[in-house]
């Protein structure tokens, strides 16, 4: 089996969270498909989505990574079963919020974002031992120069620099937008999200998306519910193990 270029853990949202967050992306995360985009979507959105849409919907639990050497992709999908075998489900509010000058929905509750964050902290610590140390090249993407200290240090440690006390939990909605650009995707958000989003959205997974090539679209390979069972997605083939159980 040849892996991936990279592995991700990230959550998948659910429900009503994940219909309108895919539907505004434009593309489907689980089987990589493009998804049409109702008429009144104005067609700026594609522009808007293009740097997540990549990405597919997700909160980042621990980023993208290399496996290092002398590790393989069933060894890490194991390792990501017992990790989530160990998690309890949850709940998080979510509101929208303007985010380091992207749109992103964000937890709306302490005590949510308490247990995110350890969510976050476990896994970018459990799972480190498949990760590869990142190239200079790498490295020089994220900029370093512009980091404050505790995030170079978090990028020197965890080859991230959002971890631990610089972590910040988020669902992308867009890429990098001017002030207009920012306003009026704002109002197209306005006008899709409903009630439904109101509740708050269920924790009860996490998931393996991979990066098939370098540059190529992530998809999820496998999620990982909290009760043991497990749902494949297209990239299930970057993993040894077949698993056709199905988590609620």
């Amino acid at each position: 089996m040849i892996p991936a270029y990279r592995y991700a853990l990230y959550l998948a949202p659910v429900g009503a969270w994940r219909d309108l967050g895919r539907t505004w992306l434009g593309r489907c995360e689980d089987t990589g498909a493009l998804l049409p985009r109702a008429n009144s979507v104005d067609s700026r959105v594609d522009e808007w989505t293009r740097a997540p849409r990549r990405y597919g919907l997700h909160a980042t639990l621990k980023a993208p990574f290399r496996l290092r050497d002398g590790h393989s992709a069933a060894a890490l999908d194991q390792a990501v079963r017992a990790f989530a075998a160990k998690q309890a489900p949850f709940g998080i509010p979510l509101r929208r919020e303007s985010l380091r000058g992207f749109l992103a929905w964000c937890i709306d509750d302490k005590h949510a974002l308490s247990r995110m964050n350890a969510l976050a902290s476990a896994a970018v610590a459990d799972l480190d031992a498949f990760r590869a140390p990142p190239e200079p090249a790498e490295l020089a993407r994220r900029q370093p120069q512009r980091l404050s200290p505790a995030q170079r240090e978090m990028l020197a440690r965890w080859g991230y620099p959002y971890a631990f006390d610089t972590f910040t939990f988020h669902i992308t909605l867009t890429g990098q937008l001017d002030d207009a650009a920012m306003r009026e995707a704002q109002a197209q958000l306005d006008a899709l999200e409903n009630a439904a989003l109101q509740c708050p959205m269920p924790v009860n997974a996490v998931s393996l998306y991979v990066e098939p090539e370098p540059g190529a679209d992530f998809v999820v390979a496998r999620h990982y519910g909290f009760d043991g069972t497990t749902r494949d997605g297209a990239g299930a083939r970057f993993l040894t193990t077949q698993v056709d159980a199905q988590y609620a």
